[in-house]
C-alpha cells in the first residue's frame, strides 16, 4: 500500500502536511553523503525499525558487528541496563528513583498530614496547602514517567526496553489513583524489567504482588466475606487469556476467592518499621512477605474452589501460585499473549501462522518470552509488507531523540512529558487497565497528526529546553542536523516522493528537520 493512500493520513487532505507542499524551496545545506561502513540492506533496516523505538548509531555499528541472529540472541539474554555515563546520573537524580517504596510512602503520608493540619476555617490556607499537596502528588508522577523516557531513549538493548514498554502497557497502572504513583516506578524497575523477556508466569506474579498493581486494581482490599472481583477479572481478561478465551463468570467469582488475603503491609503503627510491622511476622503460619507485598491468611477464604475445571483445595497462598500456573498453562494465554506482541510488532492483525507459531513456542517453552520473540523476528514476516505500524505517541517520541540527537545526553526531561502529555499517551496515565490502544486507527487522526507536527518543530527546533541548566537556562539552541550520515544510511532510501518533495522545498533546518519526523515515512516503522 502505497503512503500516500492510507486513510486519514495524505498528504494532500491534512492541513498541516499540506504546509509541506507548499513551502518555499531548500535552502539547508545538502544532506552529507554516507560514510564510514558499507551500509546495511533494506531488510536489515527494515528489521532494525522494528526490533528498536528508533535507530542510532551505536546500535548500527553493533547490528554490523554480530549480524542479525547473534545480534538479536544478545538482546534476548538481557542482562543489564547500561546508560550513557552522562544519563545515568539524571535518572539516578530522581527522588522515585533512589529512595526506597517504603521512605516514599512514609513522605507521602508526612505530606498529606500537613493538609490535615490547616485549621479548616482558614479556607484560604486550606486550599493552599491542597494545591501543595497536589502538585507534589504529580512531581512523583511526572519523575516516574521521565524515567521510562529516559531509559526508552537510552537504553543500549531496545528490544527490552520495547518490552518494558509493552508490559508497562499491558500491565498498566493508573498513577493518579490514590497511592499507586508512589509505586509506579518501583513497578518499572523492580516488577517489569527483570521480567521483561523471562518468564510469563514470573512476570505475572511479579505484577500481582506489586504494591501498584495491588492498589490499583483493588485487591489489597478483597477480604474474606467481602471480596472484591476486580483484580481477577482483569487478570484473566486483560492479563493472561483475553475476552471470550472460555471462562466464565464463576471463574471470576473463583479466583478472587483465591485471591483474598494477598494486600500490601500497612505503612503505619507502632510496629512499623521500614514499611514493615514484626507483628506480622509472628502471625500463624501461612503468612507471606516479599517486599511490600503481603499474604495474611486471617483474611484468606480457604474454602476449596474450582477454576477453568480444576480443583483448587484451601491451602493458603499456594492456591494462588496454583492458580496462576493454571492460567498461564492455557492454550488460549499462548494464543492471547502471543498475538498482542504480534501486533505491537508485526500488524493490527498478524498473520495467523506467526501468531499460531509464536503460540506454539509459548506452550513448548513454558511461556519464555525472549523464545518467543525469537519465533517473532526470525519469521518472514517482520519486515514483509504484511501491515504497516503507525508509531504510537511514544514510539514516535522515542524514535524522534534517537534520530535527531543520536546518543547526545539532554539534561532536562521535562519536555518529554509534555509533549506525551500533548499526544495523550502519557505512561502510567491511562485511567482504564486496558492500557493504550495499539492499532494505526487510534492514532492518525488529523487531531494526532497537528500535535505531532508541533512536537516535531520542537525537537527540530533545537530551542526546546532539553539541554536547559539548573537554572533553565537554554543552552543549546542549534537545531540537530538530521540529514547525517544517520539518515542516509537508514531513512533516506526509502522515502516517498512526496517526502523527498516536501524536504526539497524546506527553507531552513528546522523546516527541514520538521518535515522530515512529521513524514508518513518516518511516523510508520
Amino acid at each position: 500500500m502505497q503512503v500516500d493512500s492510507i486513510p486519514h493520513y495524505r498528504w494532500r487532505s491534512s492541513t498541516w502536511l499540506g504546509l509541506l507542499l507548499i513551502v518555499a524551496p531548500l535552502a539547508c545545506s545538502t544532506p552529507v553523503e554516507a560514510a564510514g561502513p558499507a551500509k546495511l540492506s533494506a531488510d536489515d533496516i527494515a528489521w532494525l525499525r522494528r526490533d528498536t523505538f528508533g535507530l542510532d548509531s551505536a546500535t548500527l555499528e553493533r547490528y554490523r558487528e554480530l549480524g542479525r541472529t547473534r545480534f538479536l540472541d544478545e538482546q534476548l539474554a538481557g542482562g543489564d541496563d547500561p546508560l550513557p555515563p552522562a544519563v545515568a546520573p539524571l535518572i539516578n537524580s530522581y527522588e522515585v528513583f533512589h529512595t526506597a517504596p517504603a521512605q516514599l510512602i512514609a513522605e507521602y503520608r508526612d505530606e498529606a498530614q500537613k493538609v490535615k493540619s490547616v485549621d479548616a476555617a482558614d479556607t484560604n490556607a486550606k486550599e493552599m496547602a491542597k494545591k501543595d499537596f497536589q502538585m507534589y502528588r504529580r512531581d512523583l508522577i511526572r519523575q516516574s514517567a521521565e524515567v521510562e523516557l529516559l531509559r526508552a531513549i537510552y537504553g543500549g538493548n531496545q528490544l527490552k526496553e520495547q518490552m518494558v514498554w509493552f508490559w508497562l502497557n499491558h500491565f498498566s497502572i493508573y498513577a493518579a489513583k490514590g497511592g499507586v504513583g508512589l509505586f509506579a516506578t518501583d513497578y518499572e524497575e523492580n516488577v517489569i524489567r527483570p521480567n521483561a523477556l523471562g518468564k510469563f508466569k514470573d512476570l505475572v506474579m511479579a505484577t500481582l504482588k506489586s504494591p501498584a498493581m495491588q492498589l490499583y486494581l483493588d485487591n489489597a482490599h478483597n477480604v474474606r466475606g467481602k471480596t472484591n472481583e476486580n483484580y481477577a477479572r482483569e487478570l484473566m481478561e486483560l492479563h493472561t487469556l483475553g475476552v471470550n478465551s472460555g471462562y466464565t463468570q464463576q471463574d471470576v467469582q473463583q479466583l478472587s476467592l483465591i485471591l483474598t488475603g494477598a494486600g500490601i503491609v500497612p505503612q503505619r503503627g507502632p510496629g512499623v518499621v521500614n514499611g514493615v510491622d514484626d507483628s506480622f511476622f509472628r502471625q500463624r503460619p501461612g503468612f507471606v512477605h516479599d517486599g511490600l507485598f503481603v499474604f495474611y491468611p486471617g483474611r484468606h477464604d480457604f474454602s476449596d474452589k474450582q477454576l477453568l475445571g480444576q480443583d483448587i483445595k484451601g491451602s493458603g497462598f499456594g492456591e494462588i501460585e496454583q492458580a496462576v500456573d493454571l492460567i498461564v498453562q492455557q492454550p488460549a494465554c499462548a494464543k492471547f499473549v502471543s498475538r498482542q506482541i504480534a501486533q505491537y510488532f508485526v500488524s493490527d492483525d498478524p498473520p495467523p501462522a506467526l501468531v499460531d507459531a509464536m503460540a506454539q513456542t509459548f506452550q513448548r517453552t513454558d511461556g519464555d518470552i525472549a523464545a518467543v520473540l525469537r519465533t517473532m523476528f526470525l519469521s518472514k514476516y517482520l519486515t514483509t509488507s504484511y501491515g504497516k505500524k503507525f508509531k504510537d505517541p511514544t514510539q514516535f517520541l522515542v524514535s524522534a531523540m534517537r534520530l535527531s540527537y543520536d546518543g547526545k545526553p539532554i539534561t532536562n526531561a521535562d519536555p518529554l512529558v509534555n509533549w506525551l502529555n500533548q499526544m495523550t499517551e502519557l505512561v502510567y496515565a491511562h485511567i482504564t487497565p486496558d492500557g493504550w490502544a495499539t492499532d494505526n486507527a487510534s492514532w492518525t487522526s488529523s487531531g494526532q497528526m497537528a500535535k505531532r507536527f508541533d512536537v516535531a518543530r520542537a525537537i527540530g527546533s533545537g530551542r526546546n529546553r532539553l539541554f536547559a541548566g539548573t537554572d533553565d537556562t537554554i543552552t543549546q539552541a542549534d537545531p540537530p542536523m538530521l540529514n547525517s550520515t544517520l539518515y542516509q544510511q537508514t531513512i533516506e532510501p526509502t522515502l516517498s516522493d512526496a517526502t523527498r518533495e516536501a524536504l526539497s522545498k524546506a527553507t531552513s533546518q528546522v523546516e527541514w528537520n520538521t518535515f522530515l519526523l512529521s513524514s508518513p515515512d518516518f511516523n510508520y516503522r
